[in-house]
């Protein structure tokens, strides 16, 4: 029995192993190839660490603030990615508030119709969505990516589902001590769906940061493209891949910010997990 447990362990290592490096090592190559000579990349053939390590591609991305503004399409992602992502926490906040605490007719028809909307496929809503900017006029502005996909369906499902395990015992003692429900909502339910809605915020920032499909349709001004749409300006910028190092360079500045969000914020995923199944205990 124990022996089976160990070759169990073993294999279960061993998958992870495999996993991990089907992961890392394209990772790893990108990254070398971005300290690698043109010259390099094209004779060498495929070896996981360059011959000569060079800083040229990043230099010369760095350098071109015109044609591939690189550090301003990150900055744009940044500010869009941030602000979609404040917007999304506020309201999926107070929509699960509103979808559990709050008692009106039709409230879990309305909930699951939505739901059961939010299940097509986004590219259906490609056309209508555009119309709709364009005449808002925000083609070639942040708002035309910062403010679709604030009310998520999946995000308020995710938060109404930990809101319905914080015991509605809260809300009655708060209310006979004579507090309104906005400030239940500021005063006790925030603090304790916080760990929530940080998982939300972390997913939607993610999620406005590598789109790609979208910012391609409704930017063609190059100084306010965020960095997805930068990137494959770069592939006529660079001479349809021509310049591999600075493609490659380009890429691995573009995924820093995202790499550092998760490895501030990956202990939130446990605590949400954790504090959820307490409350529901």
């Amino acid at each position: 029995m124990f022996e089976n447990i160990k070759v169990s362990k073993y294999l279960s290592y061993l998958f992870l192993i495999i996993v991990s490096a089907i992961w890392v090592i394209p990772v790893l190559y990108g990254i070398t190839t971005s300290f690698r000579s043109q010259t390099e990349v094209v004779s060498a053939g495929f070896r996981l660490l360059p011959v000569n390590w060079i800083v040229d591609n990043y230099v010369a991305i760095l350098e071109n603030t015109s044609t591939a503004p690189i550090l301003q399409w990150i900055w744009n992602s940044i500010f869009i990615a941030t602000t979609h992502t404040l917007l999304v926490v506020i309201v999926i906040a107070i929509t699960g508030y509103g979808y559990t605490r709050m008692n009106f007719k039709g409230r879990d028809v309305l909930f699951f119709t939505l739901l059961a909307i939010s299940f097509f496929p986004n590219v259906v809503n490609i056309i209508p969505s555009y119309m709709i900017i364009d005449i808002l006029g925000w083609v070639n502005t942040p708002w035309a990516m910062i403010v679709p996909g604030v009310a998520g369906m999946a995000n308020i499902f995710l938060v109404r589902q930990f809101m319905k395990g914080i015991p509605k015992e809260l809300d009655e003692s708060a209310r006979v001590d004579g507090a309104s429900d906005f400030r239940i909502f500021i005063s006790i339910i925030v603090p304790l769906i916080k760990p929530i809605l940080i998982v939300c915020g972390l997913f939607s920032f993610v999620g406005s940061w590598n789109d790609f499909l979208w910012p391609v349709i409704v930017y063609t001004d190059v100084q306010k493209m965020p960095v997805t749409a930068g990137l494959l300006l770069l592939q006529d910028v660079y001479g349809n891949y021509r310049m591999i190092g600075q493609l490659m360079g380009s890429a691995i500045l573009a995924i820093i910010p995202t790499l550092l969000l998760f490895f501030f914020a990956q202990k939130y995923f446990v605590q949400a997990i954790k504090l959820n199944a307490g409350l529901k205990g």
